[in-house]
């Protein structure tokens, strides 16, 4: 139970799930399963078809676009978002530095809970629109 509490916490302050009530990120974690990795696997690669969302619980993944690297994530941050709303190819590579333990969704489980709870479905887009303000203020700054 204690395991469980501790992803529910970490899921509500995950910014994706940040306006979501309480029952609807129990089923979110509910659906969640920890999947772990061991240092230099790859959790996603750029250009790839997915639908899967990562929330970092343990250790520290890099993070690379066109070969380059642009940071490193570590418990708390989040690989995944749009592909698990859209399913799209992946904006990025990202690969274990140490071994990694991530909870993890899967768009096809999720996406129907959007459809069923238009409650989660207007927190996540509010959060999306948010994100849409912040890099258009960055992008005309």
């Amino acid at each position: 139970m204690a395991k469980q509490d501790a992803q529910l916490e970490q899921l509500g302050k995950c910014p994706l799930f940040a306006g979501v009530p309480e029952k609807q990120l129990r089923q979110i974690r509910d659906m969640a399963k920890e999947i772990p990795f061991s240092a230099g696997q790859e959790l996603t690669g750029e250009g790839e078809d997915a639908g899967r969302f990562y929330l970092i619980l343990d250790g520290e993944v890099d993070v690379t676009v066109h070969g380059q690297h642009r940071r490193t994530l570590g418990p708390g941050d989040t690989v995944g978002e749009y592909s698990l709303l859209d399913g799209g190819p992946r904006s990025a590579t990202v690969v274990a530095k140490t071994p990694v333990r991530t909870l993890s969704l899967a768009s096809w489980n999720f996406r129907p809970l959007l459809a069923e709870q238009p409650t989660l479905a207007e927190a996540i887009l509010v959060e999306l629109c948010r994100r849409l303000r912040e890099t258009e203020a960055a992008l005309t700054a």
